[in-house]
């Protein structure tokens, strides 16, 4: 490949990844072209891109654009997803069709300027993900507040019913 054509691609390479923050590192290698093409619409449709890279060309670029960690897992056929809302969506999709295509691995993630191996991306599938987290804490942050409602209101309400047992006994 001449330098001009990895210039170019190279250039493309950097316009796609300026403001990558997060990602995930997998091989598609011996994944068929209908698979492919099923999994990157289903992906695209959920706002993730799935890039296949030249390895020396990504490794050389990540490292300029000080993501060094990131080229640590480019090794072998690698493609970077990213996109989706958080990285825990991003490896929750990409774990879904890891179970339904045989040849999928998912080779890591990089996240908050390090790079983790694939046990410990797996493992961000299992977390809340951005949406559910908000819930839990909107929960979490309301539940005093409704609890201290109720306390009140419970006495009330079981003084009313004496009462109004009271009322009808005497009619």
């Amino acid at each position: 490949m001449s330098k001009t054509v990895k210039g170019f691609i190279e250039k493309e390479y950097r316009t796609r990844f300026t403001d990558l923050t997060e990602c995930v590192v997998v091989s598609t290698r011996g994944i068929e072209g209908v698979e492919n093409n099923e999994m990157r619409g289903a992906l695209a449709d959920k706002d993730i891109t799935v890039t296949v890279v030249k390895n020396a060309l990504a490794r050389r670029l990540f490292t300029d654009m000080d993501m060094a960690p990131l080229g640590g897992l480019i090794n072998g056929p690698s493609a970077i997803a990213y996109g989706a809302d958080s990285i825990v969506d991003l490896v929750k999709e990409l774990k879904t069709w890891d179970e339904k295509l045989e040849n999928l691995s998912i080779k890591g993630a990089y996240l908050d300027g390090t790079s983790i191996d694939a046990k410990a991306t797996l493992a961000l599938a299992k977390l809340p993900n951005r949406v559910e987290l908000q819930g839990q804490i909107v929960t979490a942050a309301t539940s005093p507040g409704s609890n201290l409602v109720r306390s009140m209101t419970s006495p009330a309400a079981v003084i009313a019913g004496c009462i109004k047992t009271l009322i009808e006994n005497k009619e």
